[in-house]
């Protein structure tokens, strides 16, 4: 999998200067963690949130909005976002909202 340098730019935006807030090459593309904990991440082949289990039913509901398969296996609480989904600014905002909302209740590492 190939990095998408300009969906990594628009969540760096939408993110911000967030204190707790990193950045690393994850997973054949570019991740973003807070407190340690694995929050979104860029990839050619979309946007990977994490909402947490039981909080993705909303996102699914949505077109180009999927669950995060990793090695054919569906991951709970984990959902890829596709162009249509991650280009409408406000749909991607509320993605990421709701992954802050999760992370930041989990203890950091």
């Amino acid at each position: 999998m190939a990095r998408d340098a300009g969906l990594e730019e628009l969540l760096r935006e939408d993110l911000g200067q967030r204190a707790g807030l990193s950045e690393k090459a994850m997973f054949g593309g570019w991740g973003f963690l807070l407190n340690g904990h694995l929050l979104c991440g860029a990839r050619e082949d979309g946007m990977l949130v994490r909402l947490g289990k039981g909080n993705d039913t909303w996102a699914l509901a949505l077109a180009d909005i999927k669950r995060m398969l990793s090695r054919e296996r569906e991951m709970q609480g984990w959902v890829r976002a596709g162009p249509e989904a991650y280009g409408n600014d406000m749909l991607r905002k509320r993605l990421l909202l709701a992954a802050l909302d999760f992370v930041e209740g989990l203890p950091p590492k």
